[in-house]
């Protein structure tokens, strides 16, 4: 269901409000309640009990599902992940999402274009949400380690699950989901052949991973390395454009 049009002149309702937890994190934070309590009173252990219950809190603040309000721009690539942009390198693409599929859907190419890594800590938000409008033309899930996330290498090593859309113009975007050290689950909320609105959900990771995109041939980013940047919100880069941006870390 669509959400409040805002604008920049004003238009829209501001207000205040603890998120929503996703639904698949609710069974987990029932749970740890659970536990939490049968120390608490049947067992009567509150050293820890306590704690657990404090744990119990941090489960339903991970799984937490805030609205975001996402830029209508034709050529942005918004980010899907909240984190901190680790790591930007010229790359090829995953081979998973190069070349043609079984179906005759085409991919990527082969060549290095630039990817840009969003590291995804235990204290951000974990749902995962669409860089583009278009059509999901490809889910690829491949079983692997749970290395740290943060290094280089977990693109090729980790647990993931890539992803392609394209656009109705033909502009393909692929992006991959990867576990982390302690994340031992990717959730897809799509499949392949649905329609998707840019910022929509798309997915979730559990406890701590990684987000790499995959950016258009002749499009550089816009975001620097060491920024953080919110999921559907922030403006990774905007397709066609080539500029070489530089800043100060204060």
């Amino acid at each position: 269901m669509a959400g409040e049009l805002k604008d920049n002149r004003g238009r829209g309702e501001a207000e205040w409000g603890l998120p929503a937890i996703h639904p698949e994190g609710r069974k987990y934070g029932v749970i740890a309640v659970g536990i939490s309590l049968i120390f608490l009173f049947l067992l009567d252990w509150e050293i820890i009990g306590w704690p657990l219950l404090l744990l119990s809190a941090g489960v339903f603040a991970f799984f937490r599902d805030p609205e975001r309000v996402v830029p209508q721009d034709d050529k942005g690539i918004i980010s899907p992940a909240d984190g901190l942009v680790t790591l930007i390198a010229q790359v090829p693409p995953p081979k998973e999402l190069q070349g043609s599929d079984s179906d005759g859907a085409e991919g990527l190419g082969a060549e290095s274009v630039t990817r840009i890594s969003i590291f995804m800590s235990v204290f951000d938000v974990h749902i995962n949400r669409a860089p583009i409008a278009g059509t999901i033309r490809r889910i690829v899930y491949v079983p692997g380690t749970f290395m740290n996330a943060d290094l280089d290498k977990a693109s090729e090593d980790n647990e993931r699950q890539h992803m392609l859309i394209e656009q109705a113009d033909g502009t393909r975007i692929g992006f991959t989901q990867i576990a982390g050290l302690i994340a031992r689950r990717i959730v897809p909320f799509v499949k392949p052949g649905d329609i998707v609105a840019a910022g929509q959900r798309i997915g979730l990771i559990r406890f701590g991973s990684r987000v790499d995109v995959y950016l258009p041939a002749g499009t550089d980013p816009k975001v620097l390395l060491g920024q953080r940047v919110v999921a559907g919100e922030t403006i990774l880069a905007e397709i066609g454009t080539q500029a070489l941006l530089e800043g100060v870390s204060q």
